[in-house]
């Protein structure tokens, strides 16, 4: 990986008939499910949990803006390839991005951002510890 190569993590997963609707599609809210999905094997893949982050460091993240385009549409049973990767960080703010992607046909499904401040337990904003800051911003290629 160079130095200017962002980590890009791939989760895959499968819907279930309960995720979608009447007519047989993935009900919307249910992509920003699968975005945390693939925002927490991201932290994962860089060597740390967010388990570890609230439990050891007091460092929450909280979701402060989501959006997700809609593309095309997902049915039961399809699997999913959730890529996501870490937009921008800075001192109380980390930006991730996502796309959605059907794993039979290579369909762009939907794309997504989440915008997460950095709080302390009592929902202060606070600086994310540098342990992370460091990992955060390799992730991010810079």
């Amino acid at each position: 990986m160079s130095n200017s190569d962002p980590v890009i993590c791939e989760s895959r997963l499968r819907v279930r008939y309960a995720e979608t609707d009447q007519m047989g599609v993935v009900y919307h809210a249910n992509h920003f499910i699968w975005f945390e999905v693939g925002r927490v094997e991201l932290l994962r893949q860089l060597g740390f949990s967010y388990r570890d982050m609230e439990e050891r460091d007091q460092c929450f993240i909280a979701v402060v803006d989501a959006r997700c385009r809609y593309k095309a549409p997902a049915h039961y049973d399809d699997e999913i390839i959730v890529r996501t990767q870490l937009k921008g960080v800075r001192e109380s703010v980390i930006h991730f991005g996502y796309e959605l992607v059907r794993a039979g046909d290579g369909t762009l499904l939907a794309e997504g951002e989440t915008t997460h401040i950095v709080t302390d337990a009592a929902m202060k904003m606070t600086p994310l510890p540098e342990k992370y800051m460091k990992a955060f911003r390799a992730a991010v290629g810079r």
